[in-house]
């Protein structure tokens, strides 16, 4: 028998134990003995720093500082819906949102398993379940994207969630959207609040992209010639900003929030959101208390010109 042969069973044997471990220290949601925090660390440039220890952060739970019981800058798996926007106004562009979409699923790791949703008349999320398979998520990008239509922004995200409920570890929602909130009569009408309470209470972290757009604006008024009135007009560009409610949600749930136009880089934004998410810091720490109350979070990075993105709150209740 060979060297090699013979050290197969107790290489497998360490590398479950090993694997047994891992999974003992993972901070996963449905524990109640630890309150999981990913925080995204960047500097005043934007970029991203991944060089961290434990002693950098500091946790307050209600304004007091926290022992930090579990900390990891490892590569953590996700399991995510990207949601993108299908309403009228899309139409135009929408190649450029699936290019940009391709490359997120590109970026995915092989312990990463996301499914592809789309919201107009309906709200669908693809394939049936959670999935690794890059060729699988790619052909609903391409071929089951549904017509145009209306624009439920915040049911969709609702949706998006109940879609995780029975996932472990780090869920996360990337939402692609250029308007407002327009459900068309007889859709089912979600309130923003009560989506960034879900996200809290579930703890999913939201994503969101907001796309500004411009619009022509006419403005129309009389005066005179010295004979006659004359009515005069005048068209401008205007700026159509997102729906503000993007940055709340993304802000409340700890995701990022990216504002963009038709003529910036969607592709390299959703390459920085798969960068993001592969480059978090895990942090825990035992709750002071299960109450059941809202309990405000704040994450700090004690190198100075360094910040720390992260969720603000969480529910602290036992499941």
């Amino acid at each position: 028998m060979s060297r090699r042969a013979r050290a197969g069973p107790v290489a497998a044997c360490g590398l479950a134990v090993a694997v047994t471990m891992l999974a003992a220290q993972q901070p996963y949601r449905s524990r109640t003995d630890l309150v999981s925090v990913y925080a995204t660390v960047t500097d005043k440039t934007g970029r991203l720093v991944l060089d961290l220890t434990k002693a950098d952060f500091e946790v307050r739970d209600n304004g007091k500082v926290q022992p930090l019981t579990y900390f990891s800058n490892d590569i953590q798996p996700i399991t995510i819906v990207v949601m993108l926007d299908r309403s009228g106004s899309m139409e135009e562009n929408f190649s450029l949102v699936e290019q940009a979409s391709e490359r997120f699923v590109d970026k995915l790791l092989p312990a990463d398993r996301a499914r592809i949703g789309n919201f107009s008349r309906q709200i669908v999320i693809s394939p049936p379940g959670f999935t690794g398979n890059q060729e699988l998520l790619l052909r609903v990008l391409r071929e089951e994207m549904q017509p145009v239509g209306p624009s439920p922004v915040w049911t969709a995200v609702d949706r998006s969630i109940t879609a995780l409920l029975h996932e472990e570890g780090r869920r996360v929602v990337l939402l692609f959207t250029d308007g407002h909130d327009a459900p068309r009569p007889g859709q089912v009408y979600t309130e923003l609040k009560d989506v960034i309470r879900r996200a809290e209470v579930d703890e999913v972290m939201v994503y969101t992209v907001g796309l500004a757009d411009t619009d022509s604006v006419t403005s129309s008024w009389v005066r005179s010639n010295g004979f006659q009135p004359v009515q005069v007009s005048v068209s401008r560009r205007q700026v159509v900003k997102p729906d503000p409610g993007l940055r709340r949600l993304a802000d409340q749930s700890g995701g990022g929030y990216f504002e963009l136009t038709w003529g910036d880089d969607l592709g390299a934004t959703f390459t920085r959101v798969a960068d993001e998410l592969h480059h978090q810091y895990a942090l825990a720490f035992p709750p002071p208390k299960l109450d059941g109350d809202v309990h405000k979070l704040d994450v700090k990075v004690l190198r100075p010109g360094l910040t720390a993105r992260a969720r603000r709150s969480y529910v602290a209740e036992s499941r």
